[in-house]
């Protein structure tokens, strides 16, 4: 269902591309709920454990759905989504004279002055190109003016565990992490949200 709720319900989604490529392991569908009371969910986890899937699947179902196509997922109930906005991954352009870190605040930037409030965002690891405080700092300032500005339906991914405290005090943040479980001496990643 496509409507002009605002609100992103998404029951057992998959990622039709990790999906079909990974043939060797089993998929494990998530859920992914955010509306105007939740709006941008700070999502934890180790590496690999599939925090990026998580949000570029959900970025690929809205696509989906405001094209009309069938979904992967059981059911889905999503708003109008004026523009999807992406900051992942690590990439410079030193032949222009810009460092991962000037092409990723570049990235931000550009977000952050062109994202509404019927926009979807999906930030991974902001910050990690500089020191881990400043790196911090920056994540910080970009989550609270999304959801206290922007208001936008945000996914953030990051390893700084100290923003998982804004839940606590700023409305419309919720926290997610991905569970894993010790199994003798490794870790297994159960890839739930």
């Amino acid at each position: 269902e496509v409507d002009y709720s605002g609100v992103l319900h998404i029951e057992n989604g998959r990622h039709p591309v990790v999906e079909v490529a990974r043939k060797d392991t089993y998929f494990v569908p998530n859920d992914c709920k955010l509306d105007n009371n939740s709006r941008l969910a700070i999502i934890t986890g180790p590496n690999m454990a599939g925090k990026s899937t998580y949000m570029r699947q959900n970025a690929l179902i809205i696509i989906l759905a405001q094209i009309g196509s069938f979904v992967p997922a059981t059911k889905a109930r999503i708003g109008v989504a004026d523009k999807i906005f992406a900051r992942v991954g690590a990439s410079d352009d030193l032949a222009s004279g810009n460092s991962t870190f000037m092409v990723e605040m570049n990235e931000v930037s550009y977000i952050l002055k062109n994202a509404t409030e019927r926009s979807f965002i999906i930030y991974d690891e902001i910050g990690r190109g500089t020191s881990t405080y400043d790196g911090m700092s920056i994540a910080r300032a970009v989550a609270e003016y999304t959801v206290k500005t922007i208001k936008a339906k945000t996914l953030f991914a990051t390893h700084y565990h100290e923003l998982t405290d804004m839940e606590n005090t700023l409305d419309g943040i919720i926290n997610l992490n991905v569970a894993a479980k010790k199994k003798d001496d490794s870790i297994q990643f159960l890839r739930k949200i």
